[in-house]
């Protein structure tokens, strides 16, 4: 694996400062079913990262000091944590909505049977992974059988009313590209999405979040390896638009890694750029419980450049419209 935070250090992207904290997404482990080549987490089968119930609890206190409004799951696969699901119960009695960043064949894994009911009944929204319509380029980014078992599982999420017209649960897709290129963009993207997948396969969603590949863990390592690393950042600098800064997600959400200490995105999170609290990093979930973040300057590097390129990029899909 080819380390690039020494790659997007110094940098010259610009100085921006935290807003009122609306979200925490909190990573439940790196633990996954799957080993994506675009992983910016470097999740898959053999990592052993995974939060505990202590830590958990200390989530919980945070939900119910702070009063964020959205609880935002992520991983790896977060639903292979044995906490996934206390989490999402004790958050929805504290009146937090819940996402699931899931990669949907994670719902076909052993023990995992009656996953699809339990979110529709928590009415947990569901961020699915699919980073194209086409088997062929589904498979060849995340392995061969996932497009077939991703179809499976949107077709069972059909079935229970997540994504269909007046139903209150929530199925949003999630796009990659397929290499070092800026995403196509998204209301486009989105209706060729809804065009495929419904004649095809009869599937509803709400909405396409179209994310830019980010250069860092194993995606980044791929750049280096194949020595287009310079290139892709010189495409995302050249695309940058100031606009975006305004609607960047670091400014409203806060990340919470498997052990708790906390980071300004996921992406500073996996390149272990804790968030800076006068002056000091490596900040715990415990010591933010009567904390007030607005105007906390942001730790920024090069890698930022990906989610103010073009339309933008955030966990929330482009920033802009087309």
């Amino acid at each position: 694996m080819h380390a690039t935070l020494a790659l997007l250090q110094p940098s010259s992207f610009p100085g921006i400062q935290r807003r009122k904290l609306e979200v925490l997404q909190v990573n439940l482990g790196y633990k996954c079913n799957q080993a994506c080549i675009h992983c910016h987490v470097n999740a898959g089968p053999t990592r052993s990262e995974m939060m505990d119930a202590e830590t958990a609890d200390q989530v919980l206190a945070f939900l119910a000091a702070s009063r964020v409004a959205r609880l935002d799951l992520t991983g790896g696969a977060p639903e292979l944590n044995p906490q996934f699901r206390r989490l999402v119960r004790e958050a929805r009695i504290l009146g937090v909505e819940v996402a699931d960043r899931c990669n949907l064949t994670v719902l076909e894994q052993p023990g995992q049977e009656d996953l699809a009911e339990f979110l529709a009944e928590h009415r947990v929204e569901v961020i699915a992974s699919l980073p194209c319509y086409l088997e062929e380029n589904v498979d060849r980014q995340r392995g061969k059988g996932v497009f077939e078992a991703s179809i499976r599982v949107l077709q069972r999420l059909n079935a229970l009313g997540y994504g269909m017209p007046g139903s209150p649960l929530v199925l949003n897709l999630v796009y990659n590209p397929q290499g070092p290129q800026l995403p196509p963009l998204q209301e486009a993207l989105e209706r060729a999405y809804r065009e495929h997948l419904g004649e095809r396969f009869g599937i509803r969603f709400n909405r396409l979040f179209v994310l830019a590949n980010m250069p860092i863990q194993r995606f980044g390592s791929l750049l280096v390896s194949k020595g287009q690393f310079a290139q892709y950042m010189a495409l995302l600098r050249r695309a940058h638009r100031d606009a975006n800064l305004e609607h960047v997600m670091c400014r409203s959400l806060l990340s919470v890694d498997w052990r708790g200490f906390v980071y300004d995105c996921d992406f500073n999170q996996m390149l272990g750029l804790g968030l800076k609290l006068n002056g000091h990093g490596r900040v715990h979930l415990k010591d933010l419980l009567s904390r007030d973040l607005q105007g906390n300057p942001i730790v920024v590097a090069d890698h930022c450049f990906g989610c103010t390129a073009g339309q933008g990029s955030s966990c929330g899909g482009a920033l802009q419209g087309s």
